[in-house]
């Protein structure tokens, strides 16, 4: 089995100052308002990659995230990276919305995506997909994922973005397992599976801060 990983998953942990619980990687129910809970699972994908880039900037000395902060930053994200009435469904108005987020900062964003077509005769086999992500956690990217179906995945959410941080892929190339942050947690998804199964597809991308 081939592993492809982000070089420190532990920069994505957070602790709950209050009761001293830890996470990994923000969680929309988080949020503050019925709504931001609801639909804050892009604001807080695109979180996860601000505190991971941060993590990089400052010599990934593995500093405590603490939730508060945690939060404060996904409220900033959410003025940017804003959920429309059906949820942020597409890569590319998630690229669209961290673009303005990094525009704010007087940054620019490289996206790079990897699309799931509703119809299955349309999608990129698992290799290709697979390939896509590995190149981005060598290049210690962390990979947004939209999953507009779970199909016959059960460790997903529908509609609904995620954190992917790894990858395991046979050596032969094949079967394919990804690890992911969502909602505080590390959980494994299927990717074969979710692939063969998923009714309408979804997507991948990962942003390159310039």
């Amino acid at each position: 089995m081939k592993r492809t990983a982000l070089k420190n998953i532990d920069a994505f942990k957070i602790m709950d100052e209050n009761t001293g619980e830890s996470f990994y990687g923000c969680s929309q129910d988080w949020f503050g308002t019925e709504w931001q809970r609801m639909a804050g699972c892009g604001p807080s994908v695109v979180s996860n990659m601000m505190i991971y880039r941060n993590n990089i900037d400052q010599g990934g000395n593995n500093k405590v995230n603490r939730k508060t902060s945690c939060l404060s930053l996904m409220e900033e994200v959410w003025k940017f990276v804003t959920p429309t009435p059906r949820g942020i469904p597409s890569t590319d108005l998630l690229c669209e919305f961290v673009g303005r987020y990094a525009a704010s900062m007087n940054r620019h964003v490289a996206c790079a995506h990897c699309e799931v077509p509703q119809d299955p005769s349309l999608r990129p086999p698992v290799p290709e997909v697979a390939s896509y992500l590995e190149k981005a956690l060598a290049s210690d990217i962390p990979v947004a994922f939209l999953n507009l179906c779970s199909g016959d995945e059960e460790n997903l959410d529908e509609w609904h973005w995620v954190t992917v941080v790894s990858l395991e892929q046979a050596a032969s190339g094949g079967h394919a397992l990804l690890k992911i942050l969502d909602r505080g947690f590390i959980s494994a998804v299927d990717l074969d599976l979710w692939l063969k199964t998923t009714k309408n597809g979804g997507g991948f991308v990962y942003f390159e801060i310039l």
